[in-house]
């Protein structure tokens, strides 16, 4: 599946314009994490692109978060992104180790982070975030509550710090600060 071919498909299922935005955040991180890690750019890219393809449509039924959009996606993704897309949301009962599970799990909370973290610059850009910022913001457990930083730990699965997780996480979503309105 090329990206044109996902971004049709985002276009289709992702209404909301801030949900928009956050499964971009997650790509950006993705490509960012794979080309550090000498993974499949495109295959890692796509991932974080399509994760939550179905939300709109599950949202009232969370259990399929993830399934559906697996289901939807079969036959254009290999089975190992489909396993990372359904294992993102534990209340589907799928598990998976995979780098590429753990990576999207971590990619997904953080950009949420990030972008809590932007929102309470001065400047809300995150051109002025720091790493040292987001390492902070994540130890303070009552800022971005939301945030799950557990799977944020899963970044130390694929042999990073979460200093350097940050880093690269933060870069991939400060290259399309503009498509994010940061």
């Amino acid at each position: 599946m090329s990206r044109d071919e996902a971004i049709k498909l985002v276009d289709e299922h992702i209404k909301d314009e801030r949900h928009r935005k956050h499964v971009l955040a997650v790509e950006a991180i993705m490509r960012a994490l794979a080309r550090r890690l000498g993974e499949d750019e495109e295959l890692w890219g796509l991932v974080g692109l399509l994760h939550d393809l179905d939300y709109e449509e599950t949202k009232d039924s969370m259990e399929r978060h993830g399934l559906l959009a697996a289901e939807w996606l079969r036959g254009k993704l290999p089975d190992e992104a489909l396993e990372a897309i359904k294992a993102h949301n534990e209340l589907t009962g799928v598990t998976s180790d995979s780098r590429l599970a753990n990576a999207l799990r971590a990619a997904d909370q953080a950009s949420g982070l990030i972008v809590a973290t932007a929102l309470v610059m001065p400047s809300r850009k995150l051109k002025d975030v720091k790493v040292k910022s987001v390492l902070k913001k994540f130890k303070q457990k009552d800022f971005a509550r939301g945030v799950n930083r557990d799977k944020i730990r899963l970044a130390e699965k694929l042999g990073l710090t979460l200093e350097e997780f940050f880093q690269i996480a933060l870069e991939g979503m400060q290259a399309i600060a503009g498509e994010l309105g940061l």
